[in-house]
């Protein structure tokens, strides 16, 4: 059985500075772990995020200093890891690190935000179709995916607190949504909803107005999995108690 989890730390180095992400490999332990929005490169992180006890480290910083980025931390030695996805465009804000095991290839992936203004929501729809494809091409070849990360979309209305006040919004836009539909039908799981049709479950929240504490919040995290591997998921979870960033953790048990 493994654990695998993603996690939207927003600054790692912030979230090892309040004891956050430490606290949670202790405790909870996961296999591997997607990281996003690391907001750095190896080059500035503290040696305790280089050598974590008990993980391999992996990460892959954007051109742009302190912005984006994502990591693999895995109690498990990869086969092989990718950094990117082969497409300029994208890699150079450094969003996409894969790693593969046996049966499976990881990624975990920071999927830009459109709220900047068209030319970005133009940048992240363009990122879905990229991406995606890059996917299938793979499973084309008969390699299987799990794909762990901030996609920036709620899906559905029970995947927000205020869905009525938000059908403006970047992240929640039809034009975005209809991107998740494309992807289910294209044979990707949201192994979240597979488990869990409840309500008020939710990744991310603003720090703005006590949106936490209200749980007026956002499901904007996600772990996806190409169909023929969902017999493996035998549940999934959001830690929505676990502090240190404005996202919380989530996961999945895989066989």
């Amino acid at each position: 059985m493994l654990s695998i989890a993603s996690w939207n730390v927003n600054g790692i180095r912030a979230c090892h500075s309040k004891g956050a992400l430490k606290a949670y490999l202790e405790t909870v332990s996961p296999d591997i772990v997607g990281l996003q929005e690391i907001k750095a490169d190896e080059s500035v992180l503290p040696e305790e995020l280089i050598n974590p006890h008990g993980y391999y480290s992996i990460y892959y910083g954007a051109e742009r200093k302190g912005y984006s980025g994502v990591g693999i931390l895995t109690k498990h030695k990869p086969l092989n890891v990718v950094y990117g996805f082969g497409n300029p465009r994208f890699d150079c804000e450094g969003r996409v690190v894969a790693a593969e095991f046996e049966g499976f290839i990881f990624f975990s992936v920071y999927f830009p935000n459109g709220q900047s203004g068209p030319d970005r929501l133009a940048y992240k729809l363009d990122f879905y179709q990229a991406f995606f494809d890059h996917c299938d091409e793979l499973r084309a070849i008969g390699k299987h995916v799990v794909i762990a990360g901030d996609y920036n979309t709620a899906h559905h209305e029970i995947d927000l607190a205020r869905p009525k006040d938000n059908e403006d919004t970047s992240g929640f836009l039809p034009i975005e949504r209809e991107w998740l539909d494309r992807i289910v039908r294209r044979g990707y799981v949201d192994t979240f909803r597979a488990f869990h049709a409840q309500p008020n479950e939710y990744s991310w929240w603003s720090f703005r107005a006590g949106a936490r504490q209200r749980n007026v919040g956002w499901r904007i995290d996600y772990v996806f999995v190409d169909e023929a591997l969902m017999p493996r998921v035998t549940e999934a979870y959001i830690h929505q108690k676990v502090l240190g960033s404005d996202h919380c953790p989530v996961g999945i048990c895989f066989l």
